[in-house]
């Protein structure tokens, strides 16, 4: 499955999809959930280099699906 960023001004709310991006409400809720908690970290964390924070989650999030598509593809 692709993953399509959300589309600002296409979002619906109605269905079991979203009609700007196809993705499920649940979906949409989760990820919303994720980036919250990560964002609450931060904040509690009190960090004032916010921007090197994100580059890290994202480097590392990155990495650790790379890894795990390799590790797929090896294992099959």
């Amino acid at each position: 499955m692709k993953f399509t960023p959300c589309q600002p001004g296409q979002c619906t709310e109605g269905g079991t999809n979203c009609m700007g991006c196809g993705c499920s409400h649940a979906e949409i809720a989760k990820t919303k959930k994720l980036v919250s908690h990560i964002v609450e970290f931060s904040r509690k964390q009190k960090y004032d280099n916010v921007d090197d924070f994100a580059a890290f989650i994202n480097k590392n999030l990155l990495k650790k699906l790379h890894d795990s598509v390799i590790f797929l593809a090896v294992t099959l």
